[in-house]
Parts: C-alpha cells; sequence; structure tokens
C-alpha cells in the first residue's frame, strides 16, 4: 500500500490524490498536520527519500521566516523543528515499501509506483 502524507489545503497534494484514485492505486493518506510525524518517522521518511531534513522544509512559510530562517540547525535540530511544526514539512510525500519522493511536480508519483 502506498501511503501518501497529505495536506488538503494545498493543491499539489490533492493532485497527488487525484492521481492515485485515478490509477486506482489503494493508499494510505496521512494528514499529517492532524497527525504529525515523530522524530523516528521523519528520520525514516528521510531516509527513504534519501534527503537531509534541511531539504524538505518549506523556506516560504512564515514560521520558517520567523523562527529559523536566520539559524543554523543541526540535521537532528532540524528533524525536531520539523516534528514541533510540521506545516514547515515540503508536501505531498508518497512512500512505497522503503521508497519515497516528494509529489512535485504531481506527476512525479508516476515514478513511485
Amino acid at each position: 500500500m502506498i501511503k501518501i502524507y497529505h495536506n488538503t489545503r494545498c493543491s499539489k497534494s490533492r493532485d497527488v490524490c487525484t492521481i492515485m484514485e485515478n490509477k486506482k492505486v489503494k493508499t494510505e493518506i496521512i494528514e499529517y498536520l492532524k497527525t504529525p510525524p515523530t522524530q523516528k518517522e521523519i528520520k525514516e521518511l528521510l531516509k527513504m527519500l534519501g534527503m537531509k531534513a534541511e531539504e524538505i522544509v518549506r523556506k516560504g512559510e512564515t514560521i520558517y521566516k520567523e523562527k529559523f530562517a536566520a539559524k543554523k540547525l543541526t540535521e537532528a535540530q532540524w528533524v525536531k523543528a520539523l516534528a514541533d511544526n510540521p506545516i514547515l514539512i515540503e508536501r505531498p510525500i508518497i512512500v512505497n515499501g522503503k521508497k519515497a519522493i516528494i509529489g512535485r511536480p504531481p506527476e512525479k508519483v508516476l515514478e513511485i509506483l
């Protein structure tokens, strides 16, 4: 089963869900703003993505600009920041087994099927 870390207010995230629906792919939708991933889960996602925590930070978010823009954080500090402020996590993240991608553009989801 494919997992989608989804934000209902994000058009790209909704587009990925539509693509999956149209392809009739069984998915588990995780609304990560309602049920934020733990630090452990974020570390697992990062490993599957092959990325560092700072690479999945949404730098356009107000909270980033107010609290983090001027700071140099360690990997562990970024992971904690993402767990404490899930709005900062780039979305959608799609997981298939041990692989994950960020669905931007939404059609990128087809690479993981």
